[in-house]
């Protein structure tokens, strides 16, 4: 079967789509975070999009877009989160059934958002072979459209209207930069950028301790872990074909931080920004601050994705 490649068409359509079930998030600015990194920074706060995250538009583009006949059997998908509450929330949206496999590890505030929105939770191992087999007899069980977390040119669209929505908010951008997990983020700022600002530089920010992106780009392969163990939970996964194509054609660079770089990021945020944002949107900065020759001087747009973070399990307690 031929990979369906997204589009610039496919990008305006999914935010005619999906305009009456999101927020067009807000840029905000911090003078003296800007004075740490030497560089202006312009964060693009998904943390304050629907249901917590980025991951509300390409959930959205994917369960509106659907005829009402496979609308009707419901969507499903498996997700250590956002996405899965993101699901969950455009499948509230519409009124139909949503299913969502999650690991057993994953933060209960994530599993607890997604109840909320009243899809229902089946629990696997928190590896990715386990987790596709769950799905599997989810899916044979029910006949639910599987909506991937990222490996879709659904998602991918809708995700690429929060880049859209950036540089109509901020202009004279030199790079944007947003956390890589399986790359559905990145894919869609590729996806945006190369066709509507092909000088802005796009670069991707993951966990050292998570760090199969950047291991692909540098091999020029996909290396797939099953099971990384970091704080940024979001960024667990690997990068599958479809994301794999955007990020290997249009990223500059792939960036890693430490684990504790990411908790100070995260703690210069809630504190200078004051804004609830999780342990994956503070990678970017992580890595802008670890690399300050690279961005000195550069207008940046900074992609905070997402904000369902467990205020009772905080990375510093």
């Amino acid at each position: 079967m031929t990979m369906y490649i997204p589009t610039l068409f496919d990008v305006d359509e999914a935010h005619a789509r999906i305009k009456p079930h999101i927020h067009r998030t807000p840029v905000l600015t911090s003078r003296f975070i800007n004075s740490l990194a030497g560089a202006e920074l312009f964060f693009k706060c998904e943390n304050l999009q629907k249901a917590g995250a980025f991951k509300a538009r390409g959930a959205s583009n994917a369960v509106f877009g659907l005829s009402d006949e496979q609308a009707a059997k419901g969507v499903a998908t498996h997700s250590s989160g956002n996405h899965g509450t993101c699901l969950a929330y455009a499948a509230g949206r519409r009124g139909i059934p949503c299913t969502v496999v999650m690991p057993r590890t994953a933060p209960q505030a994530k599993k607890d958002a997604v109840r909320g929105y009243g899809a229902k939770v089946v629990e696997c191992e928190p590896s990715t072979s386990s987790r596709e087999a769950v799905f599997a007899e989810v899916v044979a069980a029910t006949g639910a459209e599987f909506v991937h977390p990222y490996n879709d040119a659904r998602v991918i669209a809708g995700q690429a209207t929060c880049s859209k929505e950036l540089i109509e908010q901020v202009t004279g951008l030199d790079a944007v930069i947003a956390p890589i997990g399986g790359g559905g983020m990145v894919s869609g700022t590729c996806l945006t950028l190369s066709n509507l600002a092909p000088h802005i530089k796009i670069y991707a920010a993951e966990p050292e301790q998570a760090d199969d992106a950047y291991r692909s780009f540098k091999a020029g392969h996909i290396i797939a872990d099953d099971a990384p163990v970091t704080v940024a939970d979001g960024l667990k996964v690997p990068l599958k074909d479809l994301t794999w194509h955007f990020v290997r054609n249009h990223v500059t660079d792939i960036l890693t931080a430490s684990e504790a770089e990411i908790v100070d990021a995260m703690k210069l945020i809630w504190k200078r920004i004051k804004i609830v944002m999780e342990p994956s949107s503070a990678v970017p900065l992580a890595t802008i601050l670890k690399n300050k020759d690279l961005f000195a001087g550069k207008r940046i747009g900074v992609i905070i994705t997402g904000g369902n973070v467990d205020l009772d399990k905080l990375p510093w307690q």
